[in-house]
């Protein structure tokens, strides 16, 4: 599946914002433009990945393509988002508003810190998986992977953390 289906819009298609301020006009102008070097970048790493004969190679080049596939739809969503809020139309974005503050936020609360929970065991797990790889770290690529683990456990607790800063700890306060 191509890069610009992927999301089932071709944001080629996708006609600036009717009635965007000046600003909301520069983003979206911003983000378009940036979905289209998005697509080169995939393009290239796809390409790359059918180049060489090096499986490790082709291995690393498939996890890049993978990220930048979903900074594509992630781009994507954001034009889209945009569009929507300069429009002022009925429809909501794509890309929801913040609303743990409002909807059902002691169970988000609640939810999130259990997640929270997780990611650090899951982070300390990772740590100690690590360090047992050093003796292989220059011979395979399972050093590499444990990293980019521990990076995303690092995402995963900042995207909770996020959450629970924006969700009061106590509606009735």
């Amino acid at each position: 599946m191509s890069a610009e289906t992927q999301s089932g819009t071709d944001i080629a298609n996708l006609p600036p914002p009717v009635g965007a301020s000046v600003w909301e006009r520069e983003l979206f102008d911003l983000l378009v433009g940036h979905i289209e070097r998005e697509r080169g970048i995939l393009t290239e790493y796809v390409g790359a990945a059918q180049e060489t004969r090096s499986k490790a190679f082709a291995y690393v080049v498939g996890i890049l393509a993978e990220d930048e596939r979903r900074h594509h739809e992630l781009f994507i969503s954001l034009a889209k988002s945009v569009k929507t809020e300069a429009e002022l139309g009925p429809d909501t974005p794509v890309i929801p508003y913040m609303d743990f503050d409002r909807v059902d936020s002691d169970k988000v609360r609640r939810l999130s810190l259990a997640l929270l929970r997780n990611e650090d065991e899951d982070a300390n797990e990772l740590r100690r998986l690590h360090d047992k790889l050093h003796d292989v770290a220059h011979t395979t690529l399972w050093d590499l992977l444990v990293g980019i683990m521990r990076r995303d456990t690092d995402k995963h607790i900042a995207i909770l953390e996020f959450v629970l800063a924006h969700t009061p700890k106590d509606k009735r306060s």
